[in-house]
């Protein structure tokens, strides 16, 4: 896997492409698409409910507080940018996530 979905910044910060499909039936990693991690919500794509489920998904998958997590672009795309606070082995277990994901 080549990794451009996941970008570790200067300051040790993740920088994550993302591609977001909500409504799904179950909340998860789904492989690739393109450059992307493609992740599947169940959350409903209303009222900022995907985004929300989005942040708290990603911060329980690499054992983040919420706070840590920030969306910094397309709030209302499925192409997302996602910036995650400097953490030891967050980067380590996004990969394992979607490495699984397969």
């Amino acid at each position: 896997m080549s990794g451009e979905w996941l970008t570790e910044t200067g300051d040790g910060s993740l920088i994550l492409t993302l591609h977001v499909q909500p409504g799904a039936k179950r909340t998860g990693f789904a492989g690739l698409y393109g450059e992307a991690a493609k992740i599947r919500l169940s959350a409903p794509p209303v009222d900022g409910k995907a985004n929300a489920a989005l942040c708290a998904f990603l911060a329980e998958t690499c054992g983040a507080p919420k706070s840590a997590v920030s969306l910094m672009s397309g709030e209302t795309s499925r192409a997302k940018r996602v910036r995650i606070a400097p953490g030891p082995g967050r980067a380590e277990r996004l990969r394992a996530a979607l490495a699984g994901a397969r």
